[in-house]
């Protein structure tokens, strides 16, 4: 199969694996933009990840306004509907949170994170063709959690019963897309995302001491049972772009760039 036909199947098997989670209070509802916005997901995967990649960029998880919106990480809906030219018909979670309503590319509120992180990608790469030869955009976790009120729960506060197996759902997904990317740069968007990348791969992230030549980590490979990778890529971080971090209220874009040159993916 070509490279975006295994992301998909990939991607069905990660939204069919969380789908059978259960998550406890004070999480009350949970939307997966995988079943009622695969559509666009799958057009965002056949459009821009048909090829191996050089960078391989992971979030944490669909924002309220953004993937969950549109079925594209961190889709800020103008930059995915005009600089992507993505659009697609978007449903409805099984059950939804009045207070946070799924209105797909009808939604007028934007995703900063996805406006400062795409909006950075447009302005240094033009079209998304450039981008996209040798960059793509994934999240590491694709389901939505929120509070009654609305308030959106991060991974990182589910409770560790119910943590761990969307944890290893998770972590067998980011194994199998950087097996089929075979990146040589995998940047966690934010600490989350980069120690994602750490536990998978098994060593921490750059500009900490590179590994020896030939030297494996315990835990490289994906752990007990899972096969090697093709490609052993470096792990960098870039800073967050969520307006709740403090650091990225001033020139992101322009810090962002910095960590990526200095890292040497850029």
């Amino acid at each position: 199969m070509s490279v975006s036909k295994n992301l998909i199947a990939a991607a069905a098997k990660l939204r069919e694996a969380v789908n059978s989670l259960t998550f406890s209070k004070p999480v009350t509802h949970v939307y997966n933009p995988l079943d009622y916005a695969w559509e666009a997901h799958q057009l965002y995967l056949t459009k821009y990840a048909n090829s191996t990649k050089k960078v391989v960029m992971l979030g944490m998880n669909p924002g309220p306004f953004g993937m969950a919106q549109t079925g594209v990480p961190f889709g800020e809906i103008p930059a995915v509907r005009d600089w992507m030219k993505i659009e697609a018909p978007v449903g409805k979670p099984a059950v939804e949170n009045p207070k946070r309503p799924v209105e797909g590319f009808a939604c007028t509120r934007s995703e900063v994170s996805g406006r400062r992180l795409w909006g950075l990608m447009a302005e240094r790469f033009g079209a998304p063709e450039n981008f996209f030869a040798d960059h793509i955009i994934l999240n590491y976790c694709p389901l939505v959690f929120m509070e009654e009120s609305g308030r959106n729960v991060t991974p990182d506060k589910i409770p560790a019963a119910e943590k761990k197996p969307l944890t290893a759902a998770c972590d067998a997904h980011l194994r199998e897309v950087i097996k089929i990317l075979e990146p040589e740069w995998c940047i966690g968007v934010g600490g989350f995302a980069t120690k994602c990348l750490e536990r998978i791969l098994g060593r921490e992230a750059c500009p900490k001491p590179p590994l020896r030549s030939g030297e494996m980590p315990e835990g490289s490979g994906g752990g007990l049972g899972q096969p090697s990778l093709p490609r052993n890529p470096q792990i960098g971080t870039i800073l967050h772009p969520s307006p709740a971090n403090p650091h990225a209220n001033r020139d992101w874009a322009g810090k962002a760039t910095a960590q990526l040159e200095d890292l040497g993916a850029w």
